[in-house]
């Protein structure tokens, strides 16, 4: 698979005293565990700090960042969740609204946000797209949040 670390490599340190959230939906644990992982690697890689904190769901996640708005003290978010197609229309609300709700937050407040919001038809496809060895979604949202702060940095100096 592709990755945004590929297309847009972060250099090592170039986000030394940047902060940023990782806000985790905590549907399905385990994946989440592994995206956080795959986040707070590349953050680390890039000389980012982080804070963690975590939401029910993918519902949630936009809530949690625009809560954490309010603090003034991130200079970017991560926001990571997993929606699984179940056997109702469920799966298309939750899907489409987590990630408008977080395009617009970012729009709206020119945020750097990456978002790794899973939407897959079964586990295995989210196993295959969060696994670090595999997909690293959880990596690739932190990699575009880097890569947004990084250019509103550049774009106000």
């Amino acid at each position: 698979m592709d990755s945004y670390g590929e297309r847009f490599p972060i250099a090592a340190g170039s986000a030394e005293g940047l902060h940023f959230l990782i806000v985790e939906g905590r549907a399905y644990p385990a994946i989440a565990d592994e995206m956080r992982e795959g986040a707070i690697a590349a953050l680390e890689a890039a000389g980012a700090t982080h804070e963690v904190i975590s939401v029910p769901g993918a519902m949630e996640v936009p809530v949690g960042v625009a809560m954490a708005l309010e603090s003034e003290k991130y200079d970017g978010f991560v926001a990571l969740g997993c929606v699984v197609r179940g056997q109702s229309n469920h799966y298309v609300t939750v899907a489409n609204e987590s990630t408008r709700a977080l395009a617009e937050l970012a729009v709206v407040d020119a945020l750097p946000l990456g978002i790794g919001i899973l939407t897959v038809e079964n586990e295995g496809q989210a196993w295959t797209r969060a696994r670090r060895t595999d997909g690293d979604r959880g990596g690739d949202a932190a990699r575009a949040a880097l890569a947004l702060a990084a250019l509103k940095a550049k774009l106000n100096a």
